[in-house]
């Protein structure tokens, strides 16, 4: 068998950063090579060719969870030019859904991966990517003296929660409660 071109090993590393990105926040980091190359499509022994370990793969996958989370706050600014709390608002609305609940491969990387960087898997660039997208974000969602924190707090907690119950009506009603608690709601409904 041939040696691949430079374009489609960085084809290939891309489509295996991709799968693992989805693969981590769906399963947590103990999915092993194989079934990550599985998934990309590639054979078990191109791993080590292309990453220097499964640690720096969770960093990079990561990393690169975080860039598609962060455009959905763009995306949210975008739908409402020059209104923050609007963008803010219709950021969480859609965090705090059942849609975001059930997805979890393209879900929120603080939820799908905070108890496997805690646990110590991924090396120090993955809690560093960590650590720093977690307050990027809390900083995003801070307005007007309210504390950013507080509300990601609030907005993991409740997915997480209503990820584990999910199947009771309980479920629903963790991410409205959280929904109205965040945007004023008066009414509690999953938009």
């Amino acid at each position: 068998m041939g040696r691949v071109s430079q374009a489609q090993a960085q084809e290939n590393r891309r489509r295996v950063v991709d799968r693992a990105s989805r693969l981590f926040r769906e399963q947590g980091t103990e999915v092993s090579v194989a079934d990550l190359m599985k998934a990309a499509g590639l054979t078990h022994g191109g791993f080590y060719k292309q990453f220097a370990s499964k640690e720096a793969l969770i960093g990079e996958a990561a990393a690169h969870a975080f860039d598609e989370h962060a455009r959905l706050r763009v995306t949210a600014l975008q739908q409402h030019p020059g209104d923050r709390d609007a963008a803010r608002r219709a950021f969480i609305e859609a965090y705090l859904s059942t849609e975001h609940r059930d997805s979890a491969a393209d879900g929120c990387p603080v939820a799908g991966l905070a108890v496997d960087i805690a646990r110590g898997h991924g090396d120090a660039e993955a809690r560093r990517v960590f650590t720093e997208q977690v307050g990027d974000t809390a900083a995003w969602l801070g307005a007007d003296g309210e504390d950013g924190v507080a509300r990601l707090c609030t907005m993991v907690g409740a997915l997480v929660l209503a990820r584990a119950t999910k199947g009771d009506p309980l479920s629903e009603d963790i991410l409205a409660t959280a929904r109205a608690a965040l945007t004023d709601n008066s009414n509690p409904t999953d938009p």
